[in-house]
C-alpha cells in the first residue's frame, strides 16, 4: 500500500490526543510502527520545575504506538506547525519528524497510510529519562507540578483517554496502581481537587527528591538524590 504525502496530518500520542490546541478537519485512530509511548522525558516547564522535574510522555524507539491522527486544513498548515513547535520544542528534548501512519478504517473511510508530523524523544538530550523503574516513575508523577498543572493529572487524563479509545497500555495500568487508584477514579482533564490534594500529600513525604545539576549545553540534567 503506497503512502500518501498530500495532506497535512499530526500524530497525537499523549496530551495532543485530548488537548490538541489547534483546529482540525478530521481525526482518525492511527498506529505508528517503530516507536512506542513511554514516560521517558523529564518536564521542567509544563508538569514540573527545574527543582522538581516531572515526567511526561515521548515516543521512544521500538514497538508500536496507537494514537490519533489529526488532518489539518491546507490554509492552517503553517499556523498549526508554528504553534506545535512553540509547544513541543521548548527546550530541545523532542525533535520533529515526518512518519508513516496506518489510519484505521472508520465508517466509509478505508484504512490507508499517510505521512504525519509528530514529536519524538531525543535520546541525546539530558532531559531524556529513558526507561525508569515503575516506582521511580510513579514518585516523579505524584510529586510534580508545573505551568499546566499537576503531573498526576496529566497521567490520569492521558490514561483515561486511552481507555476511552480502547487502547491498552499494561505498563500504564501498573503505574496507575502505584500512583493511587482512588485518584484515578476521580480525575478530570483540567486538574481536579482529588489529584491536586494527592500531589500535595505526596509532596510532604520524607522521600528522595530529584535534584538538578547544570549542563553547559542543555541547562540541566535530572538525577536521583
Amino acid at each position: 500500500m503506497a503512502a500518501e504525502p498530500a495532506d497535512t496530518w499530526i500524530f497525537g500520542y499523549g496530551s495532543l490526543m485530548w488537548n490538541p490546541g489547534f483546529a482540525f478537519v478530521e481525526a482518525r485512530p492511527a498506529r505508528l510502527t517503530g516507536y512506542h509511548r513511554a514516560f521517558c522525558v523529564y518536564s521542567i516547564h509544563y508538569r514540573g520545575t527545574e527543582r522538581q522535574p516531572g515526567l511526561v510522555l515521548g515516543l521512544d524507539r521500538g514497538g508500536v504506538c496507537d494514537g490519533i491522527a489529526f488532518r489539518i486544513a491546507a490554509n492552517a498548515r503553517e499556523e498549526t506547525l508554528a504553534y506545535l513547535r512553540q509547544r513541543e520544542l521548548i527546550y530541545g528534548v523532542y525533535r520533529e519528524a515526518l512518519v508513516p501512519l496506518d489510519l484505521a478504517h472508520v465508517g466509509n473511510e478505508p484504512a490507508r497510510i499517510v505521512w504525519a508530523v509528530t514529536y519524538i524523544a531525543e535520546r541525546a538530550h539530558p532531559a531524556y529519562a529513558g526507561r525508569l523503574p515503575l516506582a521511580w516513575e510513579a514518585e516523579l508523577i505524584r510529586r510534580s507540578a508545573g505551568r499546566s498543572g499537576t503531573n498526576l493529572d496529566y497521567f490520569l487524563s492521558t490514561r483515561r483517554h486511552l481507555t476511552e479509545l480502547g487502547i491498552r497500555e499494561p505498563r500504564l495500568d501498573r503505574l496507575l496502581t502505584l500512583t493511587g487508584a482512588i485518584a484515578g477514579r476521580g480525575a478530570t482533564s483540567s486538574g481536579g481537587a482529588n489529584t491536586k490534594a494527592l500531589a500535595r500529600a505526596w509532596a510532604t513525604r520524607t522521600t528522595w527528591a530529584p535534584r538538578t545539576v547544570r549542563d553547559n549545553r542543555f541547562g540541566y540534567r535530572a538525577k536521583r538524590s
